[in-house]
């Protein structure tokens, strides 16, 4: 999303002693459907992995303000991850209120913004000291390569290579980020869920866990067709049973006959 420091006048809250920061930047917050889709489930797989971690905040197109006192300094990261700070509901992030800056940014690139995100924004995070900034072209159209990730290093970003496994590993979440097929990362057939059949999506890898981040219906999905597979083991495990058992009585029936 965009950054913003316009120098038109910008509305005060009601009271003289306060100052106005507006919740909304009158941007899109995805520009296709492809888009939105990604964004929304990237959000919804952090929202389900930090779910137990109280003091971890994910948020997603919510205006970060970093100067107290000017409205008019003002980014919106398309996802953020920050530590230490609780998941109480925010209606914009005021980084002085806050205390701190977020841990991860990720921008989702497209024709309007990828200049942007790998100019003016990627400068902006370093400066505020943004530990990790990643960024994804879905589309493979405008950035460099489909997935990018910086870690900061004395105040610079340097990219982050990928590692053994093609993924790009972030210090901050301690994750690994891939583009790929979804039906690598989803272990489940892609025409259940929201997603065309030969998409490339957003891949998120637990290193620690060694396991592929799922969404909450994600999971579900999963979980039920593993009990339907048990189930369906177990209901040939009896039927092998049962036909073993009717064997072993027919072969018991033929050595009583020979024995008369």
């Amino acid at each position: 999303m965009a950054i913003h420091e316009k120098e038109e006048h910008i509305p005060s809250a009601p009271t003289d002693a306060s100052i106005f920061y507006p919740e909304e930047d009158g941007e899109p917050m995805a520009v296709s459907d492809l888009h939105r889709r990604i964004l929304m489930r990237t959000l919804q797989v952090f929202d389900e992995h930090f779910k137990q971690n109280p003091e971890v905040y994910v948020s997603g197109d919510i205006l970060m303000y970093y100067v107290e006192g000017d409205p008019r300094k003002s980014v919106s990261p398309d996802v953020l991850v920050a530590f230490g700070l609780g998941k109480k509901p925010r209606r914009n992030y005021l980084v002085w209120v806050e205390g701190k800056v977020p841990d991860f940014a990720m921008e989702f690139s497209s024709k309007n913004t990828y200049q942007n995100d790998l100019g003016r924004k990627m400068e902006l995070y370093a400066s505020l000291g943004i530990r990790d900034y990643f960024l994804c072209d879905i589309e493979g159209l405008y950035l460099p390569a489909p997935l990018m990730g910086f870690t900061l290093v004395d105040g610079r970003y340097v990219p982050i290579s990928a590692n053994v496994n093609g993924g790009l590993h972030s210090p901050a979440l301690n994750l690994d980020f891939h583009i790929d097929d979804v039906g690598r990362w989803l272990h489940t057939p892609v025409r259940n869920l929201d997603f065309p059949a030969d998409v490339m999506g957003l891949g998120i890898y637990d290193p620690v866990r060694d396991a592929w981040l799922q969404t909450p219906a994600e999971s579900a999905l999963a979980q039920a067709e593993l009990a339907s597979a048990r189930a369906e083991n177990a209901e040939a495990r009896a039927e092998n049973a049962e036909a073993e058992v009717a064997r072993l009585r027919s072969e018991l029936e033929r050595l009583q006959a020979r024995s008369n």
